[in-house]
C-alpha cells in the first residue's frame, strides 16, 4: 500500500523548542539545571526543545520569567494554530479537511469528529488509555470542535457524507443524557443541505468496510486522499489506483446503509420524535 511521502514536518513546536534551546544557551543554563528549577525532568526539557512535545502556556510564562524573554515564548505558544494542538496522528487530515471540496467518512466505533459535541468529544478523550493529562486532553477537545468549522464554510461550501454503525447510536458514552443530547445533534446535522448521514444497520449481513474506518477527500486541486486511521496511528494515500479502490468500498457503503431519509427516520424514533 503506498502512502504519501513527504519529508517531516516543522511545527510550531520545534520553532518554540529551538527558541527556547537559543534563549536557555544565550543565559547558559544547561538542560539539567534548568529542568531543576522548574520541576521537570532533562528529558522533558530536552523534548520540548527537539519540538516532540509542546509547551504549554503556564510553563512558558514561567521559562519567559526565568529567561528574561519579555513574553515571547508565552505569545509564541498562544499563536500556535488549532490543528497542530491535535494528536499529531490526525493533524495531516485535518490540514486536508479545512479546505476540502468533498469528504466522506465511514467511521465504526463513535460519532465522526466533525458531528461531535463538545461534552461526548470529551467524553470519548477521557476513555482514551493510558489516559491523558488534564492539559493535554483540553487542547485535544478544543482542537476536535474547531475543526468543526468546515460545517460553517460558505464558499466553497464543502460536500459531506457521512456514514456509521448503528451500535454508535446505542453506545451511552458519557451516559445517557450526553448521547441524547449528542443524538439531537446529529438529527440537526442530517437537515443540512450539504452533508448526508447514513446509519448502517447492525442486522447487516454483508459489509464492505469490516477493515475499519475509512476517510475519502478531495482537495480545491482535485486531488483524491484516503485517510485511514487506527490505534492512534494513521496515514494518508496519494496512490490514484488505492485511492480508487477505497472510493469502491466507499460506493459500496453508500448502498448498503440506510439512506438519509431513512436515517432520520430512525434518530426520530430514538429521540421519540416520530
Amino acid at each position: 500500500m503506498q502512502q504519501t511521502n513527504k519529508p517531516k514536518k516543522i511545527t510550531s513546536w520545534h520553532v518554540i523548542g529551538a527558541q527556547l534551546s537559543h534563549f536557555r544557551k544565550a543565559a547558559r543554563i544547561t538542560q539539567p539545571a534548568l529542568a531543576e528549577r522548574v520541576g521537570l525532568h532533562e528529558d522533558t526539557i530536552g523534548s520540548i526543545e527537539q519540538g516532540r512535545r509542546p509547551l504549554k502556556l503556564d510553563l512558558a510564562e514561567t521559562l519567559d520569567e526565568l529567561l528574561d524573554t519579555k513574553g515571547v515564548l508565552a505569545v509564541a505558544v498562544a499563536k500556535v494554530p488549532e490543528r497542530e494542538k491535535l494528536p499529531a496522528f490526525v493533524q495531516d487530515l485535518v490540514e486536508h479537511e479545512e479546505k476540502a471540496l468533498t469528504l466522506l467518512s465511514y467511521q465504526n466505533q463513535v460519532v465522526p469528529g466533525l458531528l461531535q459535541t463538545e461534552p461526548y468529544a470529551q467524553a470519548t478523550i477521557d476513555s482514551l488509555y493510558p489516559p491523558l493529562d488534564e492539559d493535554q486532553a483540553e487542547e485535544w477537545v478544543s482542537g476536535r470542535i474547531s475543526r468543526q468549522k468546515l460545517l460553517e464554510r460558505k464558499k466553497p461550501l464543502p460536500m459531506l457524507n457521512f456514514i456509521v454503525e448503528e451500535v454508535v447510536l446505542h453506545r451511552p458514552i458519557g451516559g445517557p443524557e450526553l448521547l441524547r443530547a449528542q443524538l439531537r445533534h446529529l438529527r440537526s446535522c442530517a437537515d443540512l443541505p450539504f452533508l448526508g448521514l447514513q446509519v448502517m444497520p447492525t442486522a447487516r449481513r454483508t459489509h464492505a468496510s469490516l477493515d475499519g474506518p475509512l476517510v475519502l477527500l478531495e482537495t480545491p486541486d482535485h486531488e483524491h486522499l484516503a485517510y485511514i486511521e487506527a490505534q492512534r496511528i494513521s496515514f494518508l494515500v496519494d496512490d490514484p489506483d488505492q485511492v480508487s479502490m477505497y472510493q469502491q468500498v466507499y460506493g459500496m457503503l453508500r448502498s448498503q446503509a440506510l439512506t438519509p431519509e431513512e436515517t432520520k427516520s430512525l434518530l426520530d424514533d430514538l429521540l421519540g420524535e416520530s
